[in-house]
């Protein structure tokens, strides 16, 4: 799935927190969402409900609502998907990749033919910190260590496994509240390494699709900076 979503839509460090909040029952779309909803299709929020409560069957399936949208309205299939799985969590269903005790998640991971101990250097070294939590010299490995990147990211750390695993807070600058990281690096075979991203507690589907972007893009390019 791919969003034409512009640049200040897609970076970590966004201007305001998002959410799909539920208030006497109705699902409340956040700021920034609502802001990228009116900027690819044109409408706000509050139109599409109007309009998606008039024409969707609330029996019909996610596919059904998806070509109900794309046939009638002048928008791309990538928002077509979206704007349905918002609609379909108004009519109280749950999205994949949400739970009650982690909320919306995302997991990505990237195999790599790096050996382990040189990733998670790699990872903790001041050119690799910028790839995936932000630019800073160093990250010292201690629990309940806070800091603070150059970009406004705020993080804790909470559990270290040295060259295995590391489980942080992560709070970008105009997030209301910590998501929670964990990066593994595995490695089943010599020269062989698995580097996973899982991201719990993110404010709704959404911000899901815009961290998955960001992970799958920082993963990619490790290997070119490792293996030159």
């Amino acid at each position: 799935m791919s969003y034409d979503i512009e640049q200040k839509f897609v970076i970590a460090t966004a201007s305001s927190a998002l959410g799909l909040i539920r208030k006497g029952g109705v699902v409340m779309v956040g700021s920034q969402c609502r802001e990228a909803i009116a900027a690819n299709t044109g409408r706000a929020w509050e139109e599409w409900i109007q309009q998606l409560d008039r024409g969707v069957d609330p029996a019909w399936s996610h596919e059904r609502i998806v070509r109900h949208i794309a046939a009638g309205y002048d928008i791309t299939p990538e928002w077509s998907d979206m704007l349905a799985l918002l609609y379909e969590q108004k009519l109280g269903r749950v999205p994949v990749g949400q739970t009650a005790s982690a909320g919306v998640q995302i997991g990505v991971r990237r195999t790599m033919p790096v050996a382990e101990d040189k990733v998670w250097t790699f990872l903790l070294s001041s050119e690799g910190l910028p790839l995936w939590l932000g630019t800073m010299p160093s990250l010292p490995l201690e629990i309940r260590h806070e800091y603070m990147t150059e970009e406004g990211t705020r993080s804790q750390i909470r559990s270290v496994i040295p060259r295995q695993k590391l489980r942080l807070t992560w709070q970008p600058q105009g997030w209301e509240h910590p998501s929670t990281l964990q990066i593994y690096v595995l490695s089943k075979t010599a020269g062989k390494t698995t580097v996973s991203v899982h991201q719990e507690k993110l404010e709704d589907i959404y911000m899901r699709e815009v961290m998955r972007r960001r992970w799958e893009e920082a993963l990619d390019r490790i290997p070119s900076r490792l293996i030159g």
